[in-house]
């Protein structure tokens, strides 16, 4: 069977290596084109376009990009037509991926979906649009079921391909980690300021500023495999700082306490079971558009998936040194402590156990035979 796979940014392409390998085991004959990045390329099929080159944050940034992303809709369209799949697997990535399942259900390709795009959190109004071009709708998160439910669409919820990440990765000791970085021996303050530019630019330097005020801890970068050092260097200038790149289930393993970007990274400090400060910061205007338009009443998924605030969320201009400061210390109090691993743990329950990707790969292959 032909399989073609669209995904973006550093969580799709994780999600879709793992699918990948599932959908090897499963189809001795599959054919696999994808649009992703290196750890899908590593797992196999071909590699049409990396999400590096489609890396834009925010209603202003896409809008200043929008000739490149209508060129690469396009280079897309045309690359499925001449592929002729016998499936088209959306990951994530809504922007992109629901304006070619447009036009991929209007040519009549069968299309799925593996990680629901959020209209749980926007535009609910969007569900229209999955009804009629998606066959079938993989979701990740216990709430997504229900949400669909209320808007007459039945989905499959598989787990959350976390979990299988987490657990099939190889061990690393903590003496050896640090041993290899040349890391102290204080405890560990993770640094996670995202994946894209924009982000990394709004949240690094804030983040940095608290090194002085935890002289007792080692703060440690947590690059991105889609960025290189340099980008990095001018951010971190002269400060006291170890980077660590493409490791950050290694640096999480042995971390003590984590400043995250909000996003997916939220929920893998948490399945760590590492105390986290949650962060978002964007552009001032894609921000007051996004403010006007989502409706949950938290960014983290740990506080959303759990419906209660678990992990302290700064947001825009609540986001500054003194509230982060006053954050941090919380979390470093053995006594806050105890009661964030208990809800670390019901968070995971909650999930699933698992074989998130297994589930969703046999589906796919058995709807084909």
């Amino acid at each position: 069977m032909k399989y073609y796979i669209i995904a973006g940014e550093a969580s799709g392409d994780l999600h879709g290596s793992n699918l990948i390998k599932e959908l090897y085991k499963q189809d001795a004959t599959a054919d696999i084109r994808f649009w992703g990045g290196d750890l899908m390329q590593t797992a196999g099929g071909t590699l049409v376009s990396h999400y590096k080159e489609r890396a834009f944050m925010g209603f202003f940034e896409v809008l200043k990009n929008i000739f490149k992303v209508v060129g690469f809709i396009k280079l897309c369209k045309k690359d499925i037509a001449v592929f002729q799949p016998d499936v088209l697997i959306f990951i994530d990535n809504s922007g992109f991926n629901l304006r070619v399942a447009k036009w991929a259900k209007a040519a009549g390709f069968r299309t799925h979906y593996y990680i629901s795009p959020q209209v749980w959190a926007s535009r609910a109004g969007r569900v229209k649009d999955i009804k009629r071009d998606i066959d079938k709708l993989f979701v990740i998160l216990p709430f997504e079921k229900d949400f669909y439910k209320k808007h007459s669409y039945e989905v499959a919820f598989v787990g959350h391909p976390l979990i299988d990440a987490i657990a099939d990765r190889a061990q690393v000791s903590e003496n050896d980690f640090r041993k290899e970085h040349a890391l102290s021996t204080k405890k560990i303050i993770a640094l996670l300021p995202g994946s894209r530019k924009q982000e990394i630019t709004e949240m690094l330097s804030v983040m940095l500023s608290l090194i002085a005020d935890f002289s007792e801890y080692q703060f440690v970068i947590a690059g991105a495999p889609s960025q290189d050092f340099s980008f990095y260097k001018q951010i971190i200038g002269e400060r006291e700082v170890a980077f660590i790149n493409n490791k950050t289930y290694d640096l999480l393993s042995v971390s003590y306490a984590a400043l995250v970007a909000s996003g997916t990274a939220t929920l893998e400090t948490a399945l760590f079971k590492v105390p986290q400060v949650v962060c978002y910061k964007g552009g001032y205007i894609s921000y007051q558009i996004a403010k006007r338009i989502i409706t949950l009443k938290f960014i983290s998924l740990v506080n959303l998936i759990l419906d209660k605030e678990v992990v302290k969320e700064l947001i825009q201009e609540d986001f500054n040194k003194q509230n982060l400061k006053v954050a941090l210390t919380n979390i470093l109090e053995v006594s806050n402590r105890e009661n964030i691993f208990l809800n670390y743990f019901d968070l995971e329950k909650q999930l699933g156990g698992k074989g998130a990707s297994k589930n969703v790969a046999s589906q796919i292959v058995a709807a084909l035979k």
